[in-house]
Protein backbone atom coordinates (compact mmCIF):
# COMPACT_ATOMS: atom_id res chain seq x y z
CA UNK A 1 0.00 0.00 0.00
CA UNK A 2 1.04 3.66 -0.72
CA UNK A 3 0.13 4.94 3.07
CA UNK A 4 0.20 3.61 6.45
CA UNK A 5 -3.77 4.20 6.12
CA UNK A 6 -5.42 1.60 3.71
CA UNK A 7 -7.45 3.20 0.77
CA UNK A 8 -11.11 3.92 1.27
CA UNK A 9 -13.61 1.95 0.15
CA UNK A 10 -14.35 2.49 -3.30
CA UNK A 11 -17.59 4.60 -4.62
CA UNK A 12 -20.31 3.08 -6.52
CA UNK A 13 -20.63 3.84 -9.92
CA UNK A 14 -23.62 5.79 -10.97
CA UNK A 15 -26.33 4.42 -11.96
CA UNK A 16 -26.82 3.81 -15.94
CA UNK A 17 -22.85 4.46 -16.43
CA UNK A 18 -22.24 2.05 -19.43
CA UNK A 19 -18.73 2.60 -19.63
CA UNK A 20 -16.15 -0.22 -19.74
CA UNK A 21 -15.44 -1.48 -16.12
CA UNK A 22 -11.81 -1.04 -16.57
CA UNK A 23 -12.60 2.45 -17.89
CA UNK A 24 -14.63 3.44 -14.71
CA UNK A 25 -12.27 1.68 -12.35
CA UNK A 26 -9.78 4.41 -13.65
CA UNK A 27 -11.79 6.75 -12.65
CA UNK A 28 -12.35 5.62 -9.22
CA UNK A 29 -8.41 5.16 -8.72
CA UNK A 30 -7.97 8.45 -9.95
CA UNK A 31 -10.61 10.05 -7.78
CA UNK A 32 -8.55 8.34 -5.13
CA UNK A 33 -5.03 9.98 -6.63
CA UNK A 34 -6.58 13.30 -6.62
CA UNK A 35 -8.05 12.90 -2.87
CA UNK A 36 -4.35 12.40 -1.92
CA UNK A 37 -4.89 9.02 -0.65
CA UNK A 38 -1.50 8.29 -2.83
CA UNK A 39 0.50 10.82 -2.72
CA UNK A 40 2.10 12.26 -5.98
CA UNK A 41 5.09 10.41 -6.44
CA UNK A 42 4.43 7.55 -3.67
CA UNK A 43 3.70 4.27 -5.38
CA UNK A 44 0.65 2.54 -5.81
CA UNK A 45 -0.80 -0.91 -4.43
CA UNK A 46 0.20 -4.07 -6.15
CA UNK A 47 -2.50 -5.08 -9.15
CA UNK A 48 -3.54 -7.92 -6.30
CA UNK A 49 -4.06 -5.47 -3.65
CA UNK A 50 -6.33 -3.04 -6.27
CA UNK A 51 -7.92 -5.62 -8.01
CA UNK A 52 -9.39 -6.78 -3.96
CA UNK A 53 -10.08 -3.25 -3.40
CA UNK A 54 -12.07 -2.86 -6.45
CA UNK A 55 -13.13 -6.41 -6.22
CA UNK A 56 -12.30 -7.07 -9.88
CA UNK A 57 -10.23 -8.84 -12.04
CA UNK A 58 -6.17 -8.11 -12.22
CA UNK A 59 -6.71 -8.26 -15.84
CA UNK A 60 -9.35 -5.41 -15.20
CA UNK A 61 -6.37 -3.01 -13.14
CA UNK A 62 -3.96 -3.43 -15.78
CA UNK A 63 -6.19 -2.20 -18.05
CA UNK A 64 -7.01 0.52 -15.84
CA UNK A 65 -3.45 1.50 -15.31
CA UNK A 66 -2.41 1.29 -18.95
CA UNK A 67 -5.10 3.93 -18.90
CA UNK A 68 -3.96 6.45 -16.90
CA UNK A 69 -0.19 5.51 -18.01
CA UNK A 70 -1.58 6.97 -21.44
CA UNK A 71 -2.91 10.40 -20.05
CA UNK A 72 0.47 10.79 -18.48
CA UNK A 73 -1.54 10.11 -14.57
CA UNK A 74 0.90 7.65 -13.82
CA UNK A 75 4.08 6.06 -14.62
CA UNK A 76 5.22 2.76 -13.99
CA UNK A 77 8.89 1.72 -13.75
CA UNK A 78 10.95 -1.29 -11.72
CA UNK A 79 9.69 -0.43 -8.82
CA UNK A 80 5.87 -0.63 -9.69
CA UNK A 81 3.70 2.16 -10.74
CA UNK A 82 3.32 5.81 -8.96
CA UNK A 83 1.17 9.17 -9.40
CA UNK A 84 2.18 11.56 -11.44
CA UNK A 85 -0.30 14.23 -10.87
CA UNK A 86 0.65 17.84 -9.95
CA UNK A 87 1.37 18.20 -6.30
CA UNK A 88 4.37 18.57 -3.73
CA UNK A 89 6.77 15.92 -2.45
CA UNK A 90 5.49 13.38 0.63
CA UNK A 91 8.90 15.57 2.90
CA UNK A 92 9.90 18.67 2.11
CA UNK A 93 13.70 17.27 1.85
CA UNK A 94 14.93 21.03 3.00
CA UNK A 95 13.52 20.13 6.17
CA UNK A 96 14.61 16.40 6.73
CA UNK A 97 18.32 16.69 7.80
CA UNK A 98 20.19 13.35 8.38
CA UNK A 99 20.75 12.47 11.14
CA UNK A 100 18.41 14.82 13.54
CA UNK A 101 20.38 17.31 15.09
CA UNK A 102 22.89 17.38 11.93
CA UNK A 103 22.72 21.14 11.57
CA UNK A 104 24.59 22.41 15.07
CA UNK A 105 23.66 26.39 16.24
CA UNK A 106 27.35 26.89 16.51
CA UNK A 107 28.51 28.31 13.15
CA UNK A 108 32.24 27.26 14.35
CA UNK A 109 31.10 23.89 15.16
CA UNK A 110 33.05 20.95 14.01
CA UNK A 111 31.70 18.20 12.83
CA UNK A 112 32.58 14.27 12.38
CA UNK A 113 30.58 11.32 11.32
CA UNK A 114 31.67 7.63 10.44
CA UNK A 115 29.74 4.48 9.70
CA UNK A 116 30.74 1.02 10.85
CA UNK A 117 29.42 -2.96 10.04
CA UNK A 118 27.77 -3.74 13.14
CA UNK A 119 25.43 -4.60 15.84
CA UNK A 120 23.56 -2.00 16.79
CA UNK A 121 22.25 -1.13 20.25
CA UNK A 122 20.02 -3.27 21.58
CA UNK A 123 16.95 -1.28 21.64
CA UNK A 124 17.68 -0.16 18.19
CA UNK A 125 17.57 -4.12 17.14
CA UNK A 126 14.44 -4.27 18.43
CA UNK A 127 13.40 -0.92 17.14
CA UNK A 128 14.11 -2.40 13.77
CA UNK A 129 13.28 -5.68 13.97
CA UNK A 130 16.68 -7.00 13.72
CA UNK A 131 17.34 -10.89 14.78
CA UNK A 132 20.05 -10.67 18.24
CA UNK A 133 23.76 -10.36 16.95
CA UNK A 134 22.63 -9.40 13.58
CA UNK A 135 25.10 -6.58 12.40
CA UNK A 136 23.85 -3.59 10.04
CA UNK A 137 24.95 -0.29 8.88
CA UNK A 138 25.47 2.11 12.02
CA UNK A 139 26.06 5.64 11.74
CA UNK A 140 27.52 7.89 14.11
CA UNK A 141 27.76 11.61 14.07
CA UNK A 142 29.51 14.01 16.79
CA UNK A 143 29.27 17.93 16.80
CA UNK A 144 32.28 19.84 18.60
CA UNK A 145 33.43 23.28 19.64
CA UNK A 146 36.80 24.12 18.15
CA UNK A 147 38.38 23.27 21.48
CA UNK A 148 36.50 20.33 21.36
CA UNK A 149 33.69 20.26 23.47
CA UNK A 150 30.62 18.20 22.99
CA UNK A 151 27.83 19.78 21.75
CA UNK A 152 25.52 16.79 20.09
CA UNK A 153 26.14 13.06 19.61
CA UNK A 154 23.93 10.81 17.13
CA UNK A 155 24.02 6.79 16.45
CA UNK A 156 21.80 5.91 13.83
CA UNK A 157 21.26 2.21 12.97
CA UNK A 158 19.88 1.29 9.59
CA UNK A 159 16.64 -1.63 8.76
CA UNK A 160 17.45 -4.33 6.38
CA UNK A 161 14.69 -3.24 4.44
CA UNK A 162 16.52 0.26 3.98
CA UNK A 163 19.62 -1.63 2.73
CA UNK A 164 17.56 -3.78 0.83
CA UNK A 165 15.82 -0.66 -1.07
CA UNK A 166 18.60 2.07 -1.10
CA UNK A 167 21.15 1.24 -3.12
CA UNK A 168 23.52 4.08 -2.05
CA UNK A 169 22.88 2.95 1.71
CA UNK A 170 24.13 -0.56 0.92
CA UNK A 171 27.40 0.46 -0.72
CA UNK A 172 28.51 2.06 2.45
CA UNK A 173 29.14 -1.83 3.81
CA UNK A 174 32.50 -2.09 1.45
CA UNK A 175 33.54 1.39 3.35
CA UNK A 176 32.01 0.68 7.38
CA UNK A 177 35.46 0.35 8.94
CA UNK A 178 34.38 3.61 11.07
CA UNK A 179 37.50 5.98 10.04
CA UNK A 180 36.44 6.82 6.21
CA UNK A 181 34.03 9.72 6.92
CA UNK A 182 30.41 9.52 5.66
CA UNK A 183 27.60 12.28 6.28
CA UNK A 184 25.37 10.84 4.34
CA UNK A 185 23.02 14.01 4.47
CA UNK A 186 21.56 13.04 1.39
CA UNK A 187 19.96 9.66 3.21
CA UNK A 188 16.61 10.58 3.24
CA UNK A 189 16.93 11.84 -0.12
CA UNK A 190 18.24 8.70 -1.11
CA UNK A 191 15.23 6.96 0.54
CA UNK A 192 12.73 9.06 -1.37
CA UNK A 193 13.91 8.80 -4.91
CA UNK A 194 13.55 4.43 -3.66
CA UNK A 195 10.16 5.11 -3.55
CA UNK A 196 9.73 5.39 0.09
CA UNK A 197 7.42 7.53 1.69
CA UNK A 198 9.31 8.48 5.06
CA UNK A 199 7.16 9.06 8.31
CA UNK A 200 9.24 9.74 11.17
CA UNK A 201 8.23 10.50 14.90
CA UNK A 202 10.71 11.90 17.09
CA UNK A 203 10.45 11.64 20.90
CA UNK A 204 12.32 14.00 23.29
CA UNK A 205 13.46 13.43 26.89
CA UNK A 206 15.68 14.29 29.47
CA UNK A 207 19.36 12.85 30.20
CA UNK A 208 20.33 12.39 33.71
CA UNK A 209 20.62 15.46 35.60
CA UNK A 210 18.39 17.46 32.72
CA UNK A 211 22.12 19.19 31.68
CA UNK A 212 21.25 17.40 28.01
CA UNK A 213 18.17 15.84 26.21
CA UNK A 214 17.79 12.92 24.42
CA UNK A 215 15.69 13.08 20.59
CA UNK A 216 14.85 9.39 19.35
CA UNK A 217 13.85 9.66 15.70
CA UNK A 218 12.40 6.26 14.34
CA UNK A 219 11.65 6.36 10.38
CA UNK A 220 9.18 3.89 8.54
CA UNK A 221 7.95 3.62 5.22
CA UNK A 222 4.25 3.55 3.73
CA UNK A 223 4.24 0.27 4.52
CA UNK A 224 5.02 0.47 8.16
CA UNK A 225 7.99 -1.14 7.69
CA UNK A 226 10.92 0.14 9.80
CA UNK A 227 14.05 2.39 8.16
CA UNK A 228 16.31 3.61 10.58
CA UNK A 229 16.37 4.60 14.33
CA UNK A 230 18.55 7.69 15.58
CA UNK A 231 19.31 8.41 19.18
CA UNK A 232 20.28 12.19 19.03
CA UNK A 233 21.94 13.52 22.64
CA UNK A 234 22.16 16.95 22.84
CA UNK A 235 24.11 18.88 25.63
CA UNK A 236 21.72 21.25 26.84
CA UNK A 237 23.83 23.70 28.61
CA UNK A 238 26.50 24.26 25.69
CA UNK A 239 23.56 23.93 22.90
CA UNK A 240 20.19 24.27 21.52
CA UNK A 241 18.12 22.53 19.43
CA UNK A 242 16.32 24.18 16.69
CA UNK A 243 13.49 22.19 14.93
CA UNK A 244 12.83 24.04 11.12
CA UNK A 245 9.93 22.99 8.28
CA UNK A 246 8.54 24.67 5.65
CA UNK A 247 4.79 24.50 5.11
CA UNK A 248 3.29 24.16 1.55
CA UNK A 249 1.09 27.41 0.50
CA UNK A 250 -2.79 26.18 0.37
CA UNK A 251 -3.95 25.65 -3.26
Amino acid sequence: MARTTPLDPPLDPPEGDDRPLYWRIASLLLGELRAGTIPPGERLPGERHLARHFQVSRETVRQALELLRRDGLVATDRRGSHATLPGGPVEDPVSLTFPVGARPADPCAVDRATVTWEEPPPEHARALGLAPHRPTLVHRYRSATPDGRSLRTAVTSFSAVALAEVAELARYRERADGNTPAQLRRAYDWMRRAGLALHHRDAITQVGDASSVRVTRRVHDQYARPLEITDLVVHAEQDALVYEFTLPAAG
